[in-house]
């Protein structure tokens, strides 16, 4: 047709594999074929009754105009609040930008960093938005990889190794989506030893996934020493609060970055949804204690996710210490034929299970690591349980 007119930067774009493959389970389900669809990272709980109340109420009050750029001071006030409780981070309201979600906040800060040439560490295995996005903000990915000997997680050597004069930016998630891996402490602190003295690069340190994290505290790089001034921190409602469709992400970041990310989404979306901020607000103000009961359920369905996996001979397992996702190792099926098909790599390895365990997962491939694939347990024991068995039964067929 005519997609020779199209931009090369859209050209130039991968669609998310995330959501390909959760259309296609969608698809296949309109067919009468019962597909058990592990690929999206959405909550599967309802949002709690007092968030829902809340929005009710801002309704009622007539909050149902447009909202300033940055947010509403109410929920950048609350936003404040949070970052404080939980992360030992003070922010001035002028340092919160509240954007259509927290991928929208990414989008903001490289947009409003990078220029052409400039290069951006990505922690690997990565976000599959992450990398798009850079590419299309101009920048030039560079991925660093960790596999699952590591935990997935990045050493401060590695990282310095990796840093050059045209590094601009670093970007990773902690707990991370794809692996569940949650950076300690003391491992953080000597990733922050590496980055502080360089004052030409930055950190989007992602956070989204901050109340589903088996480990107690999810710590900020921006509370390590020099790091504050050099820190975008990323948060949002969407994870631990089962507000996916609500869109609603925030930053805390130098004022300057701030003012910058403004101007940007200014000229693309403007504000985000005034009584859904006001519901937002109330939900920070509470004790996240109140959320206590999904996080529990996740670490149940993890436990009983990863003694599925570890019990199918092949697949190399770790344990994740946070978010809702299992990054298995599957090199050892590459190779494997069940007589009729064979297994090349991480694609054709999820090609099969949904066509023949009719189970979606999504290809380690897109997030950076051709020798993996990834499974979201945010779903009931039940279901999880009947993916788990569908999996063992065909993996048993290929030799």
């Amino acid at each position: 047709m005519s997609k020779h007119l199209l931009s090369s930067r859209l050209q130039n774009m991968s669609q998310s594999a995330t959501i390909a493959m959760a259309q296609k389970a969608r698809e296949l389900n309109a067919q009468g074929i019962d597909v058990i669809s592990l690929s999206l990272g959405e909550p599967d709980f309802d949002t709690p009754e007092y968030i829902k109340a809340a929005a009710k109420k801002a309704l009622d009050e007539g909050y149902t105009k447009y909202t300033p750029v940055s947010g509403l001071m109410e929920f950048r006030k609350a936003i404040c609040a949070k970052f404080k409780r939980d992360n030992d981070l003070a922010y001035e309201p002028n340092q919160i930008v509240v954007s259509n979600g927290a991928k929208q906040s990414i989008a903001n800060v490289c947009l409003s960093l990078l220029d052409e040439q400039d290069e951006v560490i990505i922690f690997t295995p990565y976000w599959v938005s992450y990398f798009e996005i850079v590419k299309f903000s101009g920048g030039t990915p560079v991925p660093l990889f960790a596999g699952i000997d590591q935990d997935f997680k990045i050493t401060p050597a590695q990282l310095k190794e990796a840093i050059n004069d045209k590094t601009k930016l670093i970007i990773f998630s902690s707990p991370s989506n794809p692996t569940g891996s949650v950076y300690t402490q003391a491992e953080l602190a000597a990733l922050a030893e590496v980055i502080a003295p360089r004052q030409d690069i930055f950190v989007i340190s992602d956070e989204i996934y901050e109340y589903i994290c088996f480990q107690g505290k999810n710590p900020s790089i921006a509370s390590f020493p020099g790091m504050y001034e050099k820190t975008i921190t990323i948060n949002g409602m969407s994870k631990g609060f089962a507000m996916t469709g609500w869109r609603l992400g925030y930053m805390g970041a130098p004022a300057w970055i701030a003012d910058a990310c403004a101007k940007v989404q200014g000229q693309f979306t403007s504000g985000a949804t005034a009584f859904g901020q006001m519901a937002a607000a109330h939900a920070l103000a509470q004790d996240p204690a109140e959320l206590g009961h999904m996080k529990a359920a996740f670490e149940s369905r993890k436990e009983l996710v990863k003694n599925g996996l570890a019990s199918i001979p092949g697949m190399k397992v770790n344990d994740p210490q946070g978010a809702f996702y299992f990054f298995p190792d599957i090199s050892s099926f590459f190779g494997k034929s069940n007589g009729t098909r064979k297994i090349q790599d991480a694609d054709a390895f999820v090609d099969m299970l949904l066509d023949e365990a009719h189970v979606a997962v999504v290809t380690g491939t897109a997030f950076g690591d051709p020798n993996s694939f990834r499974m979201s347990y945010a779903t009931s024991e039940d279901i999880l349980s009947e993916a788990l068995n569908r999996m063992k039964k065909v993996l048993a067929t290929y030799k």
